[in-house]
């Protein structure tokens, strides 16, 4: 089984502040987002990332993301919606997974998504040659109805050292994290805790991917100064320059800007916390 990971400063820092957990979604998505998720890394601007493994991508970029293992937590970016979940025959457009997660699975059905949940925790342990520290989902499909009782039957039987999972109960206002926190985050939540997993939340960073970085900048300082009460996650997705066929591409150069910046450096200090690894948690 994979040793524990070491802990980096940032964990061992004044506990005086609150730790928290940002993660960077999307890692191998594309060459941009690799680039940036691993440069923010070095920087210690991230204490996790989760990974698209069905991403041609993966194979390559598992390699330089090993330079930063001491610096994050690795996880399984659990893909159901995106083109390349629909290219792998398991896929749907997220609405339609919606849907269909409102009544019960057949047989047929739960041994497909099964299947596709086992060929990404392969993908993920062939080419980190470890299991994951955490599991989220894109688009937060870990917590849907059907598939997070299949994602947990899998994770059981395959990891007796258990990775962290993401509960998407969004603490913010709005819309946007009002479908995501009712869309299963609740059950899911109580679904964990039954069965003795450490899930971490509450969740911040969901955004209409819109505004630009000085707007960004304003949110990530009050999802910080929130954080100091209860901790938590924060999800971003930076890459470091846009890609024209990325429909969130412009958003993730302008995170990766402010991300990167002594602004952001400020900010964290300024809201009394200090960027935590998932895994860190567990102790």
């Amino acid at each position: 089984m994979p040793t524990p990971p070491t802990r980096s400063p940032a964990d061992r820092a004044d506990t005086a502040q609150t730790g928290l957990v940002l993660c960077a979604d999307d890692y191998s998505v594309h060459a941009p987002a690799s680039a940036g998720i691993l440069d923010l890394a070095r920087r210690q601007r991230l204490s996790a990332t989760s990974v698209m493994v069905l991403s041609p991508r993966w194979p390559a970029d598992a390699a330089p993301l090993r330079e930063v293992r001491d610096q994050v937590d690795v996880g399984l970016h659990l893909d159901f919606t995106s083109p390349m979940a629909c290219a792998a025959g398991h896929g749907r457009s997220l609405g339609a997974l919606m849907l269909r997660c409102t009544w019960p699975l057949d047989t047929a059905l739960q041994q497909q998504w099964r299947t596709a949940i086992e060929r990404q925790c392969d993908a993920f342990e062939q080419h980190w040659q470890q299991a994951p520290d955490h599991l989220d989902g894109h688009q937060h499909v870990q917590q849907f109805a059907g598939l997070r009782e299949l994602l947990l039957a899998v994770l059981t039987r395959r990891y007796d050292k258990r990775p962290w999972l993401r509960v998407s109960r969004v603490a913010q206002s709005g819309l946007k994290p009002a479908i995501i926190r009712l869309w299963g985050a609740g059950p899911w939540q109580q679904q964990l805790q039954a069965a003795g997993w450490l899930g971490v939340g509450p969740l911040r960073g969901a955004y209409g991917f819109d505004g630009g970085e000085q707007a960004y900048a304003q949110r990530m300082r009050q999802w910080l100064q929130a954080a100091r009460a209860d901790g938590g996650l924060v999800m971003c997705h930076p890459a470091q320059q846009v890609v024209s066929d990325d429909p969130i591409g412009a958003a993730r150069a302008w995170e990766y800007a402010y991300l990167s910046s002594n602004a952001f450096a400020h900010d964290l200090q300024a809201a009394g916390v200090r960027l935590v690894r998932g895994s860190a948690l567990h102790s």
